[in-house]
């Protein structure tokens, strides 16, 4: 599941949670390179519906076909929270339609889900 980190601003440490996901896209160079240049200009829409639900930095790594999330939330972030504010979000719905053109479910997702929470195994 997700693990506690600490997080310095200036003087001050806060303490965020942090949440780690995985996913496959199509094993396709072009749609993976479309996928790419999708996330160098996400549509402004996405990015307050990432802010507005507490999720302070999300990063996404890729590696082959493999995507790699990273997301560390404020006390306000519930998944359930994020879930209802996206499917009541005309925009984040269309974001996600589009982004399933080059996304498949790891081999062991269920049915509906995408994004898979990773177990956290080490921390130094």
């Amino acid at each position: 599941m997700g693990f506690m980190s600490s997080k310095s601003m200036n003087e001050n440490s806060i303490k965020m949670k942090r949440y780690c996901f995985a996913l496959d896209l199509i094993n396709d160079p072009e749609l993976i390179s479309e996928y790419k240049r999708y996330h160098e200009q996400i549509w402004p829409e996405i990015t307050k519906s990432i802010q507005s639900a507490g999720i302070e930095n999300l990063d996404i790594y890729l590696v082959g076909n493999r995507l790699f999330m990273i997301m560390e939330v404020n006390d306000s972030f519930s998944f359930e929270k994020k879930s209802v504010m996206d499917l009541e979000n005309s925009r984040v719905q269309d974001w996600e339609n589009l982004m399933w053109k080059y996304q498949q479910a790891l081999p062991w997702a269920r049915k509906d889900e995408k994004w898979i929470l990773m177990d956290h195994i080490y921390q130094l």
